[in-house]
Order: structure tokens, then sequence, then C-alpha cells
């Protein structure tokens, strides 16, 4: 795997690379930017794993997965996004969301990716109205831990 492409100046969110008047192959330059920006742009993710599939495809972005390993260790809880035969990470930021297909869910980085938890439907029972209540504040946290709705 050739090494990630090192940029002198870049933004400071998703180190997307900077033009400088002069300066040699801004198409480079260029082209790499198009392309973070393709994989992060209302992110989507395949899932989450700790080794890059030899099936991929450009255009296959993964959450590489808390027990990174070959190509990807050290890159724990970064985006990995296959563009044009080769890997690009991106850390994520606070606030930043992302779709995961295999979940079927949207999940929020706020210092360690926030992943809705699952909520029990109520069952039959004596007490209807306390199973009602279980279930709308649970239906609260998730939603508040989600992002959806404040905080109290």
């Amino acid at each position: 795997m050739p090494a990630p492409i090192s940029f002198d100046s870049a933004t400071t969110r998703f180190s997307l690379p900077l033009l400088f008047a002069a300066q040699a192959h801004k198409e480079v330059f260029h082209n790499e930017a198009l392309a973070r920006i393709d994989a992060l742009l209302h992110a989507a993710i395949l899932g989450e794993t700790n080794e890059p599939s030899e099936n991929s495809n450009d255009g296959d972005c993964w959450l590489v997965g808390a027990t990174a390993t070959g190509a990807w260790s050290g890159l724990q809880g970064s985006l990995a996004m296959r563009q044009a035969g080769q890997w690009l990470f991106t850390q994520p930021v606070p606030g930043m969301r992302i779709f995961n297909r295999s979940a079927d869910q949207f999940w929020v980085f706020n210092e360690g990716w926030q992943k809705p938890a699952t909520i029990q439907e109520p069952t039959g029972g004596q007490v209807v109205d306390s199973e009602a209540r279980a279930a709308i504040g649970a239906l609260i946290s998730v939603l508040r831990a989600s992002g959806v709705i404040p905080s109290v």
C-alpha cells in the first residue's frame, strides 16, 4: 500500500489540501481534496471492521475497528475510504455524523461514536401505564444520546 500523501498546508477539520500560487501539480492536491469531500459529504460506511477487505472497490468506506490489524494498524476509530485503488484515512471530529449501512442507523461522533441503543417494545401485562412510561423514557434517552433532541 502506498504511503498517504502528506500536505504542507491543509484545512483544520478534515485535512483537505490547500493550493498555493504557482504551485506545481495542482491537480494532485485538487483531486485529493475532491476525493475526501466525496467520501465525507453525507458519509456512509459499509460497517465497522478491523482490516481491509481484499475485494474493496473505489468508493467503499469503513469505520476502522478498535482492534485494527495489518495495513490499518494504529488507525482505530478513523474512517477508511477507498479512492483510486488506495485507502485514505480521516479522523472523525465532534459533531460528525455517518450512516452505517449494515446497522441501518446514523452514528454521531462525540468523544467516540454514539450509537443508538435498541429499545424494547412494551410487552403485555397488567400495568400497561408503567410499561408505556418506561418505553417512552427509554426512547427519549436514546434520542438524547443520538443528538436528535437536546439533553436537559
